[in-house]
């Protein structure tokens, strides 16, 4: 009778102490976030303002991404998307990026008392310490640069640190993942010239969205370390070229880089890829039925319509996790990073990463799995800022 009384009150101890423990933990992943840089290796929020311009220095909702969530979730510097759509190659493509350049720089002479611009690894650490958020440029998508490598040279004075060789369709550069036809089997010959000028300018090559031929032969021909700035793994999602499957996470850690994990579900679970490849489908009859009776309000109605039918099937926080967990097994824990897409996935964020206010419960998650501070200090920014100061020594070698 003792021994029963002493494990119910064993068992009641431990219940009525396991919210103070959580409590503690979470406390914890937030005092972590804040204490070193958290780097996002892609935020949409360019795009979003461009359509729509919200005042980001005070609560915006609407979106993933305003100061104060950023300050709650302890984010120091997310790379700000240049995104340029793929319609637009060789048509307005150099306005556009100049364009949402000087949106960002707007957001910062707004407020620069919450944000910074940064054009170094060292420039993050510094408005890290003096407690202001970097908004560092990555351009997604290498159609401003239209042939001419001087472009380049312009958007690395702008500002840009990283390009995105290519994006929803194949481009003058490079493959896409997403397009079914392969126009170079990989790289141009002025794609390679372009990866080549990029080494030598210090802007980080990102591979995030290119055929796996591109990523390989841009890995080659690289001289200092590529990034994924916002890809996840192929593993959880077969056949989703897309992501990155484990024979490249090798390559891609044996050359010194990062990939960051995306957090929009369908690139997380393939149940939520499974889902939108049925929404896209349905979307698409739905178009043909209508043939000129069709309107953008009208698609948009039918895809609400659908997912109140058939519910989408959000991805979780533990499933972000367990993709980072397996990057860091299979490329180590010095090639792995975040890269969201806030602002560019739309509403499929998973539950408790659903804006950047929520980096605290991944963290949490990673604690929870073992993961120590100093390889979430890593993970969080250290190992981008890395590669990021990789390509400026490169890059300052060669103008000696």
């Amino acid at each position: 009778m003792n021994t029963l009384r002493t494990a119910v009150l064993l068992m009641t101890s431990i219940l009525l102490a396991a919210p103070s423990l959580a409590a503690d933990l979470h406390e914890q992943a937030t005092a972590i976030a804040k204490r070193y840089p958290l780097v996002d290796g892609h935020v949409d929020l360019p795009t979003r303002l461009h359509k729509q311009w919200a005042d980001v220095g005070a609560a915006a909702p609407g979106g993933n991404f305003d100061y104060p969530r950023a300050v709650a979730g302890g984010l120091s510097a997310p790379f700000m998307s240049i995104y340029i759509p793929s319609d637009l190659e060789g048509a307005g493509a150099r306005a556009l990026a100049d364009t949402l350049i000087d949106q960002v720089e707007a957001i910062v002479q707004r407020a620069p008392e919450h944000f910074a611009l940064a054009r170094s690894a060292a420039d993050i650490r510094a408005n890290h310490a003096a407690g202001r958020i970097s908004l560092p440029l990555g351009m997604e998508n290498g159609a401003p640069i239209e042939g001419d490598l001087a472009s380049l040279v312009h958007f690395r004075d702008r500002g840009i640190r990283y390009i995105t060789l290519a994006h929803a369709k194949s481009n003058h550069i490079a493959d896409s993942s997403y397009d079914e036809v392969k126009i170079w089997q990989g790289l141009s010959a002025f794609g390679e010239q372009v990866v080549h000028e990029m080494n030598r300018l210090g802007i980080m090559v990102d591979i995030s969205h290119v055929s796996d031929a591109a990523f390989y032969r841009a890995l080659e021909i690289s001289a200092v370390p590529v990034i994924a700035s916002h890809s996840s793994l192929r593993h959880f999602t077969p056949g989703l070229e897309r992501n990155v499957d484990d024979k490249m996470l090798r390559a891609l850690a044996d050359k010194g880089g990062v990939i960051m994990i995306s957090f929009g579900s369908f690139f997380l679970t393939a149940e939520a890829g499974a889902w939108s490849k049925r929404e896209a489908a349905a979307l698409k009859a739905f178009t043909t039925l209508q043939d000129k009776n069709f309107t953008e309000e009208k698609g948009k109605a039918f895809e609400a319509l659908y997912r109140a039918r058939f519910p989408y099937p959000y991805a979780h926080v533990s499933d972000v996790a367990d993709h980072v967990q397996r990057a860091v097994k299979i490329a180590g824990v010095d090639h792995v990073g975040f890269g969201s897409d806030f602002d560019g996935v739309g509403d499929s964020l998973p539950e408790g990463l659903k804006d950047v206010s929520g980096f605290p419960n991944l963290i949490e998650e990673l604690l929870r799995r073992g993961m120590s501070e100093a390889d979430l200090a890593k993970i969080m920014g250290g190992n981008v800022l890395r590669v990021m100061e990789q390509a400026e020594a490169y890059a300052a070698k060669g103008a000696m």
